[in-house]
């Protein structure tokens, strides 16, 4: 099935100290209670190794939205500050955000 209406937002963590990886979890599962967020999945790299698979990070967040509007509103939520101020920003020494809409 092709998603229709969707906002795609996936983001990779990378960990300054790998032993916050449950910490780092913990913050991302608190993303969940936005009203904003649609779909979310929060996970670390598979075990599949081939040349083209990025697997350097230490966890991940994809996240489905309805329209942009609905990211922009996420993105300035008080719960998605708080994850920002006491999880991402002093647990990881990289992030990277990749956003998509539809064709």
């Amino acid at each position: 099935m092709q998603l229709k209406n969707t906002f795609v937002h996936h983001v990779h963590f990378w960990l300054k100290d790998k032993a916050d990886l449950q910490k780092l979890i913990e913050g991302l599962n608190i993303l969940a209670s936005i009203s904003h967020v649609r779909n979310i999945h929060i996970g670390i790299p598979a075990d599949t190794h081939r040349s083209v698979v990025e697997r350097s990070y230490d966890a991940s967040l994809l996240i489905l939205f309805d329209n942009q509007a609905e990211h922009d509103a996420y993105q300035i939520h008080p719960i998605h500050d708080e994850f920002v101020a006491n999880y991402a920003g002093p647990l990881c020494e990289k992030v990277v955000v990749t956003d998509a809409v539809n064709i």
